[in-house]
């Protein structure tokens, strides 16, 4: 098996050793647990859950949008030119993607 070293901050090292007695792992048990739900390995793991929570958001948007572009076209409008100036001013979207 393959070894990595790597220098830990001594605030972080400590919370990886409270994780690990917390989780009754080892560190390197604990670590490797840590790098494979980062790395996606794990479905319900880190990127699990932010697939879970966007997927939420992107629903509950649809039906706040649907709800105000029927009472408020003009009010829908102006939040989606809002929303669009942000992702572009954040580098989230393609400056040809933000041209309406």
């Amino acid at each position: 098996m393959p070894r990595i070293n790597i220098r830990l901050k001594d605030a972080l090292h400590g919370r990886l050793v409270a994780g690990a007695r917390s989780a009754r792992l080892s560190v390197p048990e604990y670590v490797r647990d840590i790098l494979d739900r980062f790395e996606g390995v794990d479905a319900g793991g880190y990127h699990g859950r932010f697939d879970e929570v966007q997927a939420t958001l992107i629903q509950v948007f649809a039906i706040l949008a649907a709800s105000v572009g029927t009472r408020r076209p003009d009010i829908l409008q102006k939040g989606m030119d809002d929303a669009r100036a942000l992702l572009l001013e954040r580098g989230l979207l393609a400056p040809e993607d933000g041209a309406l």
